[in-house]
């Protein structure tokens, strides 16, 4: 969700003359869900151009691919629907009705759950995931309190343990996937958002879009440790993992930036633009190119992270939040 007060308008930045070349294996169209006009825009990666628009349920925020890698599923939060699509030729498979108010969404490692962050009703669905059933892929096992507004979701390397960010009362819920029963919950700063675990399952950072910082706790014990508070930008918001599991990079909606974290020792090692409410963030697979949605201003941004420069931007919807492409580096 978005905080009224960081909506901050875009910085200054400088826009390079041309794009460099595309990657080998750069045709895949690249997906970005229009929020507020309750579709999504199809990029041709290559010109950079919009080239369709699919009409999803109101409200898609964020998207997530099947483990069969056959179909990106799409979470319509007003809508209480998923549509599934093709990742590699944008055409509908399927609309998937009577799934609550699926804000964010998560498959488990394992490929045994599948769940959703229902942000307005305060609870998150626990689903067995099976993929031979055609009519029903989805059997719901719980539904399980999350006071107040459950907002991102993350599960460990193992398939045992859920991790939620409560956005409103400030509090991050961890669930054991075997029992289905929260393990703890603890206070942590203002409005958190996204969550990224390392890959070594240690430690989890929790972005703090109220604040201008990222939050680090050890959660190998029975119960999680504060281990440090990093500073990054105003409306510290949302992860990408930069594909070397060493980094990850973070939007800072209000700073208008994207920090890039070093995951050994907790420190921003280096900064690139996000013009105009940076959100979502996608790393093509050439290691050097980010995408990232421009909320405030309906666009999709593309940054050299080499020339710390944005190279080219796009047109798309209103309230463009998550963006997604086959041709990306790996998400840990």
């Amino acid at each position: 969700m978005c905080a009224l007060s960081l909506c901050a308008a875009a910085l200054p930045f400088s826009v390079l003359a041309a794009p460099p070349a595309p990657a080998a294996n750069a045709g895949k169209p690249i997906f970005v869900l229009n929020s507020l006009d309750a579709d999504i825009s199809v990029i041709d990666p290559v010109t950079f151009t919009q080239v369709k628009r699919i009409p999803t349920g109101k409200e898609p925020h964020h998207l997530y691919l099947t483990p069969d890698e056959k179909s990106l599923l799409v979470a319509n939060a007003l809508g209480d629907s998923l549509t599934f699509i093709n990742p590699a030729t944008a055409e509908v498979q399927r609309v998937l009705n009577g799934i609550p108010d699926p804000y964010h969404l998560r498959f488990s490692p394992d490929m045994k759950w599948f769940v959703t962050a229902a942000n307005r009703l305060d609870h998150v669905s626990l689903y067995r995931w099976l993929p031979g059933d055609v009519n029903n892929p989805m059997q719901l096992v719980k539904r399980i309190p999350a006071p107040k507004t459950p907002s991102h979701l993350f599960i460990d390397s193992k398939s045992t343990v859920l991790y939620v960010s409560l956005q409103d009362s400030d509090e991050l819920l961890a669930v054991d996937l075997a029992t289905q029963a929260p393990r703890w919950k603890i206070k942590v700063g203002q409005m958190p958002a996204d969550i990224f675990l390392t890959p070594d399952d240690k430690h989890i950072l929790v972005a703090l879009t109220g604040a201008k910082e990222v939050e680090v706790y050890d959660v190998t014990g029975p119960a999680p440790k504060l281990v440090k508070r990093l500073p990054t930008g105003k409306g510290a918001h949302s992860f990408r993992a930069w594909g070397d599991k060493r980094h990850v990079l973070l939007s800072n909606r209000a700073a208008n930036t994207i920090s890039k974290i070093d995951l050994q020792s907790f420190s921003v090692v280096d900064e690139f633009p996000g013009p105009s409410g940076p959100d979502d963030m996608e790393v093509l697979g050439d290691g050097k190119t980010i995408l990232v949605t421009s909320r405030w201003a309906g666009k999709l941004t593309k940054i050299d992270s080499q020339s710390k420069k944005v190279i080219q931007q796009v047109k798309v919807g209103k309230s463009p939040h998550g963006v997604w492409t086959l041709d990306h580096m790996p998400r840990q």
